[in-house]
């Protein structure tokens, strides 16, 4: 799996710990959109698009099954992130 493209879309409320939204396209033929960018404690991370449920929890309508393709999403988003800073 290639992420062959990643689209950012920054947040201009400086005060927001949402800094913003990506959208991934996966080997140039599926898209995810609505990833959030948000300023964490120590770092920037990612949350994937979510929904919320009847009982009013959210849910992630898409996620990585585990760490390594996460990581691989967080690190590539965060980069396209901070690109033209």
């Amino acid at each position: 799996m290639e992420i062959t493209k990643i689209y950012i879309a920054k947040n201009e409320d400086e005060n927001s710990k949402v800094k913003g939204y990506a959208t991934a396209i996966i080997n140039d033929c599926f898209v995810i959109h609505n990833i959030k960018i948000i300023e964490g404690k120590d770092r920037m991370l990612i949350a994937m698009p979510s929904r919320k449920d009847s009982k009013g929890a959210y849910k992630d309508i898409v996620h990585p099954i585990n760490s390594e393709t996460r990581a691989m999403f967080e690190e590539a988003i965060i980069k396209e992130y901070n690109k033209d800073e």
